[in-house]
């Protein structure tokens, strides 16, 4: 569908109740009030969704994290499908956290590609197009046949420690997976690269092997896209410490933070845990982590949208922060 100008269609923002908070700092930062909707859940717990606003011709933009419960999945498809039927010019999924990103792919028989199905319920919905940060494997994007602007949290991230003195530092990428991350912020912050050598005997159950690289007497950043159980990152510190790491700080896109990941985090011996805003942290968490610095990725994708509604480049964003 070929994409209408911004006089065409006027720029239209939608929120679920996922990340509310989120949400309202993306307004702020575009200077436009969130569409007025109703969204309300009836005794047996069903969802009803309604937009009180006339949304014909428009372009629409709709909020909505996709982390647990799976009730935030059903309300965004319903906010998709409302605005379709609603005659809206171009429905722009606006993702920041995309669950269900793990299952993508078949690693043991008769298993769901969960990751693609969850694109598939997008489409279907109404989407034409999907903004998102941090794919847990960029492949993902592979999985839409709608165009997929993938933002990178990296810029946001890297301003925490721009302007500090860290000096002898070492980038840890927590797997193989992550190594290219690592390697995008240890350019960005020249600095050394490691990284840990982990099996997983079962799922979200992490095991270091060894530490590739030299972190004795250093500085260590390690990253990550997300923090689920907390259990890869405080074995990746407690490894990073037992080789002689003199400060360990641990960032990462996504604060899943499931199970028994606060007192993970917060037993283990890092300066720093640097987060984002991308699925909301309850406060009884924020408590429980005295050394927590969530940084707000509301401005990137504030940009973001507003250079999709003017049809400007996304990449021209990132500059030199490209994953090389």
């Amino acid at each position: 569908m070929p994409e209408l100008s911004a006089t065409a269609s006027p720029l239209m923002l939608l929120s679920g109740t996922a990340n509310r908070e989120l949400s309202e700092r993306i307004s702020d930062e575009l200077d436009t009030p969130l569409c007025d909707v109703t969204i309300r859940r009836f005794a047996d717990d069903e969802i009803f969704v309604k937009i009180n606003e006339n949304v014909r011709g428009r372009d629409v933009f709709i909020i909505q994290p996709t982390h647990s419960p799976a009730s935030n999945i059903v309300e965004f498809q319903l906010l998709l499908d409302a605005a379709k039927r609603a005659s809206a010019a171009r429905v722009t999924a606006v993702v920041p956290y995309y669950g269900y990103s793990r299952q993508d792919r078949k690693d043991q028989p008769r298993v769901s590609i969960a990751a693609k199905l969850m694109g598939n319920l997008m489409v279907a919905a109404g989407a034409d197009r999907l903004l998102s940060i941090d794919f847990h494997a960029h492949q993902l994007q592979g999985f839409f046949d709608i165009p997929v602007d993938h933002l990178y949290a990296a810029p946001v991230l890297l301003k925490h420690f721009r302007n500090r003195d860290m000096g002898n530092l070492v980038v840890v990428a927590t797997d193989v997976g992550a190594a290219k991350m690592a390697r995008g912020y240890a350019k960005r912050l020249d600095a050394d690269f490691a990284i840990i050598d982990k099996r997983r005997p079962e799922p979200n159950v992490a095991e270091v092997v060894n530490v590739v690289g030299d972190v004795d007497g250093k500085r260590c950043l390690i990253t990550d896209d997300m923090i689920d159980t907390g259990g890869t990152m405080t074995s990746a510190v407690q490894a990073l410490r037992e080789r002689g790491a003199e400060e360990v700080y641990c960032v990462a896109t996504h604060p899943v933070l499931s199970g028994p990941a606060v007192e993970r985090l917060r037993d283990c011996d890092a300066e720093e845990i640097i987060l984002t805003d991308t699925i909301p942290i309850p406060e009884e968490k924020k408590e429980q982590l005295e050394n927590l610095r969530v940084q707000s990725v509301a401005s990137l994708l504030a940009k973001a949208i507003r250079n999709i509604h003017y049809n400007e480049s996304v990449s021209s964003l990132f500059h030199d922060y490209e994953e090389s």
